[in-house]
């Protein structure tokens, strides 16, 4: 401003129309002083002035065109293209009860017409007013009952022998017998649970697609098992699928004594390797939780299983089930080997019995007859850990409290044996000087109350 003024009135010439006009420098200061004071404002006006809000109005908008619940939905929801993508990986959970189920914005206990929240503002020509409807004894009845048809999310009590592997879940709980075929019924059997999981597959339309595995094994325990694989949508499809496949998948299986397995094997596919013994009566199932399962259908009460590799369950059971059909009867192994099949028993005190014959011709030379486990194992070996040492072994305190102990290191054990020899405690001259046998406990005490009596 202060620059515009010394310019103005600096004495200079204006060119008007191709003629030169002068101008006086006392007239032209009135006129920039008049208009200076006209562009300041005082600070007392200033102080004057009211701030401006403009505000858009939209008479019409979305919010207003569309539902909640539309809304919501838009917000929540995984578009087309994301669906592709695999988002939304939880759009499909069961959610809780939603408690705000059947009530209204502006209705509550009190019957109350609110004009804009429950009710139109305008009502064809009349205007609504507010007002107090009687009392509706039966709202709340309708509420609770609008919840309870919801459904309940409650846990269900098991007994302790209908449990699966962990708790309530799927896996290891029986499901009952396939479902009968034509006029076959499936009396006397009974299906368990051994995988149920949730399997997902991304397709090119549909997206993440989910779907329920199980794999089940169906048995009547008396030698005759099968086990399927069955996926679904649904829970409840995929089980009654995999189970009634489990019952057209029937295998017989040879057992030794209606109790255990013929002989020990080895058994392996993919990465999952399989140690079979067999056990004798009144073992029981020392085993993975599978074989266990698995044997129970069958009809297996005794045996042990070691399990090396991957311990993938369907693995497990493809490989178990390989192995019990590769098993081979004793009438087999003796004519494959063209020897005499011998078995040790305990109630023969160990002494060998001929089990089977060959049909053919006997070899009799002992050297060229083969070692039996190695023979059904396949040459194959179960790998023993060595067992490490506990860590205070190698400390010093443990090695001087070792030192000191050495003399009677076997002490009690020698006491134990003499007692159960001679019925005391005595050395090799004893019967030389009896008067230095060693004092008895009770011995002695009854020898004290013997003195005192007399």
């Amino acid at each position: 401003m202060m620059s515009m003024l010394k310019q103005l009135l600096s004495p200079k010439t204006i060119n008007i129309a191709q003629s030169v006009v002068s101008i006086k420098r006392p007239d032209i200061l009135k006129d920039c002083t008049r208009c200076y004071r006209t562009l300041i404002v005082p600070q007392t006006r200033v102080l004057q002035f009211q701030s401006v809000c403009v505000q858009q109005v939209r008479h019409e908008s979305f919010f207003k065109k569309h539902t909640a619940e539309h809304i919501w939905k838009s917000v929540t929801s995984v578009s087309n293209a994301g669906k592709k993508r695999g988002r939304g990986k939880g759009a499909g959970k069961r959610r809780a009860k939603n408690l705000n189920r059947g009530q209204v914005l502006g209705v509550g206990v009190d019957n109350i017409i609110w004009p804009g929240l429950n009710a139109p503002i305008i009502k064809g020509r009349d205007l609504i007013k507010r007002t107090k409807l009687p009392p509706d004894p039966e709202r709340q009845a309708r509420l609770v009952k609008l919840r309870d048809s919801m459904g309940t999310f409650k846990m269900l009590r098991l007994s302790p022998t209908e449990r699966g592997w962990s708790g309530s879940r799927m896996p290891g709980r029986s499901i009952g017998p396939p479902d009968s075929i034509n006029e076959y019924n499936f009396d006397g059997f009974d299906t368990k649970v051994l995988e149920f999981k949730t399997v997902f597959c991304m397709k090119a339309n549909a997206g993440r697609y989910r779907r329920i595995s199980v794999v089940t094994v169906t048995g009547n325990k008396n030698g005759l098992a099968g086990f399927a694989l069955g996926k679904a949508a649904d829970s409840r499809a995929a089980l009654r699928r995999a189970k009634n496949r489990a019952g057209q998948k029937l295998m017989y299986i040879e057992r030794y004594n209606n109790h255990t397995v013929y002989h020990d094997f080895f058994t392996q596919f993919c990465n999952t390797r399989i140690f079979v013994e067999k056990r004798p009566e009144g073992h029981g199932l020392i085993c993975h939780r599978a074989i266990k399962t698995i044997c129970e259908m069958i009809g297996i009460k005794d045996l042990y299983a070691k399990v090396e590799g991957s311990t993938n369950l369907q693995n497990i059971v493809k490989a178990f089930f390989l192995g019990l059909l590769k098993q081979k009867t004793h009438q087999q192994l003796a004519d494959e080997t063209n020897y005499h099949l011998v078995e040790f028993r305990k109630e023969n005190d160990y002494l060998p019995v001929i089990v089977a014959s060959p049909k053919g011709p006997v070899k009799t030379d002992p050297k060229e007859a083969p070692d039996f486990l190695q023979y059904v194992m396949d040459n194959k070996v179960r790998l023993r850990k060595k067992k490490s040492l506990p860590f205070y072994t190698k400390k010093t305190h443990w090695y001087i409290k070792e030192k000191k102990i050495e003399t009677v290191r076997n002490m009690d054990k020698a006491k134990y044996n003499l007692l159960a020899e001679y019925g005391e405690i005595r050395s090799f001259l004893t019967d030389k000087y009896p008067e230095c046998r060693p004092v008895q406990k009770k011995s002695f005490v009854k020898q004290i109350d013997e003195d005192e009596n007399q």
